[in-house]
């Protein structure tokens, strides 16, 4: 029942209406009374009060219910897809009604419930998130699925390749397997790192080339032991004991010193000389049963080297030390002990260089020739530091000085571990560390060089600054054709009338950038183009002014590839080409001259010139091929130095060009001569087609036949499509253009 609505207070009494029998008395709830306001008096101090409970509050009238609301339309049931486990529930089309019971059955387990996913409209394709592909392994380190033990066959030595590998280079064992399986079916490097970077996890290429110069000095120190086994073999020198001493070397310098005393021409070592005499099984004697030995009976007087017994125990003690020099864990154990050692590296001037510098200036009364070589070596003159902190770069120095007789080195080893043997051990391995560094650090620069941005757009001005035959200029279109070049002399009575000229001439052919060299007279020339700038002098043009190196300039425009590009231009005006060329595209322009010839490192002549034209070379191909060339319009210099390709190859890509137009697709380079499957899987990737270098109508090419040489077959192309592709303007290989396209 509803309660009585609220009434105001009355002092009448209320009628009481008794209910008919039978019927139990309405309870009515009590409705809450107001109270009256009541106004505020004033504050009384407080006075403590008793603190009683409080009555109990009456309560409230109830709200009347709310009406209903109408009923929400229903929602669409979902559409639920059932997963029926194996043998978990029945078919749904044997239950009676085609439903399923309230409660599920003891005898079954209870039936999964999923929400069935959108359509996939791939036409009975599976989905590509699960899709797991040979190219395309989401990023995943991947191994091979060979084993690394037929990896030392080859090689025939007591060390496990992989395992050395590993431990020389500190990369992970499976990484290092990849990798020889990788060299050995015959990949680049720049391939390796952009295509096959799963199976070498993620390494980057001056770590795979690391990996690969430890790999061929492994293979060398294998080649060369076996070589030395095979000639000691044949004079009769080889004894059980010798063999597994070479097989045992682990390095180079480990292999020289064992090889060192029978090497032809050499002197003959007192050890072998021991030999020699039968006191070798003496020697053995001692090892083993010490105790036992007699060497009175070993004495023989009237011979040399046995006629005492002092002689007699001097052979014996230098072939003991010739065993203990060779053994591998001695010669390990003594470098540690130079390695926790303080062992000091000692350089002073040398008294054959003292001794000349006396006699030039007793005749000639001045310093001439070998003096000027010691003040270059000054800072050497008494020099001493600990092996542990020398620097790479005074290493090279000091090497230099002692070639040149000028400086003395002397390697200041405690007595516990003083030998001849640790100061040509300390003296190799800083020399190697700092080969190494000297190295790396022409790889860097040369990266640097190679990798700087290029100004594109721009018409340029090359300046070769000079004083006497005056300042030589190139006029470049963005395209870096020769628009014209000339000689003017900026630095004479004449100045302001060669500014006229360079005026005239930068407005007739919209110039706006002018590059000066780094040689004689750039800092004058510089001055002579910041005034006329600063005056606004080129208006309504907007000029700017830079500085590059020329280093290598002048070489390279007496070069045959500069004397067959540019026939007709004088050398002086070619390096004023090439300095402009090296702001507009300095990739295609540094890889004409050699590295060496670009000043960038320092001792270049001090170390092994093999090992550093390799990494040079290898800098070049990477950066040519991770920057990537149009084949369209590069030229042969630069094609040359993409990974797979070589100059003969290079060659006929041109003569391919030329003959037929350009290319319109990547598979065209199939129909190369002399551009087999690996070569073109090695260079796809790094070669690009912009079609907007393409100047002939799109045309079909048949299919060419060509007989192979030496073989009196014929072997036929297949057909090569014709039309460009897309994905050949990107770093994408052929073999994940199915990949690409989904």
């Amino acid at each position: 029942e509803e309660a009585d609505e609220w009434q105001p207070k009355s002092n009448a009494t209320k009628r009481e209406v008794k209910a008919p029998p039978g019927e139990k008395k309405p309870t009515v709830k009590k409705s809450a009374v107001p109270k009256e306001p009541k106004m505020p008096k004033p504050k009384a101090p407080r006075k403590p009060v008793d603190r009683k409970p409080r009555a109990p509050k009456e309560p409230k009238a109830p709200r009347p219910p709310k009406e209903p609301k109408a009923p929400r339309p229903p929602k669409e049931p979902k559409r639920l897809s059932f997963i029926v486990p194996d043998g978990s529930c029945n078919d749904i089309t044997s239950r009676a009604g085609g439903g399923w019971p309230e409660e599920p059955s003891s005898s079954h387990e209870p039936c999964g419930v999923k929400k069935e996913e959108p359509e996939d409209f791939t036409f009975d394709e599976p989905s590509l998130k699960r899709q797991k592909t040979s190219s395309a392994t989401q990023g995943r380190p991947t191994k091979l699925a060979i084993s690394g033990r037929g990896f030392g066959s080859d090689i025939n030595m007591n060390w496990d390749l992989i395992q050395l590998l590993s431990d020389r280079t500190g990369v992970e064992p499976w990484v290092c397997l990849n990798i020889v399986q990788l060299f050995r079916e015959e990949n680049t490097i720049p391939f390796i790192v952009r295509y096959r970077k799963e199976m070498i996890n993620h390494m980057d290429a001056d770590a795979v080339r690391d990996v690969q110069l430890v790999l061929e000095e492994i293979h060398a120190l294998a080649k060369k032991a076996q070589t030395v086994s095979q000639a000691l073999k044949k004079e009769g020198l080889l004894s059980s004991d010798l063999e597994q001493a070479l097989k045992n070397c682990r390095t180079a310098d480990e292999l020289d010193h064992v090889y060192a005393p029978y090497k032809k021409g050499s002197k003959l070592s007192k050890a072998r000389r021991a030999k020699q005499l039968g006191l070798e099984s003496a020697a053995q004697a001692l090892l083993q049963s010490p105790h036992t030995l007699d060497l009175r009976a070993w004495v023989k007087p009237g011979t040399e080297g046995l006629s005492t017994l002092e002689e007699v125990s001097t052979g014996v003690e230098q072939i003991l030390a010739d065993m203990i020099a060779k053994d591998g864990e001695t010669l390990t154990y003594i470098r540690s002990l130079c390695d926790n050692s303080m062992v000091m590296l000692q350089s002073s001037v040398s008294k054959t260089a003292l001794k000349e510098r006396q006699q030039q200036q007793q005749e000639q009364g001045g310093h001439q020739g070998k003096p000027k070589d010691i003040d270059k070596f000054h800072l050497y003159c008494d020099f001493t530091c600990n092996i542990q902190r020398i620097q790479h770069h005074q290493t090279l120095a000091i090497n230099r000085g002692e070639n040149l007789k000028i400086l003395t080195v002397k390697v200041n080893i405690p007595d516990r571990v003083k030998s001849d043997f640790c100061r040509w051990s300390v003296l190799n391995c800083l020399t190697a560390g700092a080969e190494k560094e000297s190295i790396a650090m022409f790889v860097r620069n040369l990266r640097q060089r190679l990798l700087v941005c290029p100004v594109r757009g721009r018409v340029i001005m090359g300046v070769d600054p000079g004083f006497r035959h005056g300042c030589k200029l190139a006029i470049l279109s963005p395209t870096s054709q020769i628009l014209y070049t000339d000689v003017v002399h900026l630095n004479g009575s004449g100045s302001s009338r060669e500014a006229d000229k360079l005026r005239h001439l930068m407005i007739q052919y919209s110039c706006t950038t002018v590059v000066i060299g780094n040689g004689t007279a750039c800092r004058e020339t510089e001055a002579f183009f910041a005034d006329l700038i600063s005056r606004r002098f080129f208006q309504p043009l907007d000029v700017s002014y830079c500085i590059t190196s020329e280093a290598g300039a002048s070489i390279y425009s007496v070069s045959p590839e500069a004397v067959k590009e540019m026939p007709d231009l004088d050398p002086n005006l070619r390096s004023a080409v090439s300095i402009g060329r090296r702001v507009q595209d300095p990739l295609a322009e540094l890889v004409k001259i050699d590295p060496k010839h670009i000043g960038i490192g320092t001792y270049q002549h001090d170390v092994s010139q093999n090992s550093l034209r390799a990494a040079l070379d290898g800098v070049v191909q990477e950066c040519v091929s991770f920057v990537g060339v149009d084949i369209n319009i590069c030229s042969e210099t630069l094609m040359r130095h993409v990974a797979g390709l070589n100059a003969g190859r290079a060659k006929s890509i041109v003569e391919w060009r030329e003959t037929n137009g350009p290319f319109m697709n990547r598979e065209q380079l199939r129909l190369v001569k002399g551009l087999g499957p690996k070569s073109y899987q090695q260079c796809a990737g790094f070669i690009r087609i912009n079609p907007n270098n393409l100047f002939t109508d799109i045309h079909s090419i048949e299919t060419e036949t060509s007989t192979a040489k030496g073989k009196g077959k014929t072997k036929a192309l297949a057909a090569v499509p014709s039309q460009p592709n897309p994905l050949d303007q990107t770093c994408i290989h052929p073999e994940s253009y199915s990949v690409a396209m989904r």
